[in-house]
């Protein structure tokens, strides 16, 4: 199985880059795993939201094929703590031959038709992150959840 992150926006701060390249590289120990950045849409004075979700949306959507699994990092998502999500990948591994991927949607969310196109929600908290912070949070909870199905002491019960 391979595992893809897709995030719309580029890195702006070092921090996060460092942050994900670092999870990154341990995953590779344990799964194929890769981040692909798209540009986001830039807001005009006259586009609404709901224009700039669509043309994000319509990137994302011509970029996935028809027996991708597509998990959405989305606030009203399923919840679950550390140790559920690891059973969540394994669960995955186990029954999936297909390419998973997680997607972080710009600053305005996911299109309509995006939501519609997704396998499954998933939020990783109730509070609201910027979108390239939650790109560490996201890649470190995947490490973490490897190490936990390897037994191993990076994470504490």
């Amino acid at each position: 199985m391979q595992i893809e992150l897709w995030c719309i926006g580029k890195n702006s701060f070092d921090f996060v880059k460092k942050g994900v390249e670092e999870f990154a590289s341990r995953l590779k120990h344990y799964t194929k795993f890769n981040i692909l950045y798209f540009d986001d849409v830039k807001k005009g004075k006259k586009d609404s939201p709901l224009l700039v979700k669509d043309k994000e949306g319509k990137m994302i959507l011509n970029k996935l094929a028809d027996k991708d699994l597509l998990i959405l990092l989305d606030e009203k998502g399923r919840e679950m703590d550390s140790v559920k999500f690891s059973g969540f990948i394994e669960n995955k591994m186990l029954h999936s031959s297909k390419k998973v991927i997680f997607l972080i949607g710009g600053a305005f969310g996911f299109s309509k038709n995006v939501y519609e196109r997704a396998n499954e929600k998933l939020s990783l908290s109730k509070m609201t992150f910027s979108h390239q912070l939650i790109r560490v949070c996201f890649v470190e909870q995947l490490y973490r959840a490897f190490s936990i199905l390897k037994n191993e002491k990076y994470h504490n019960e």
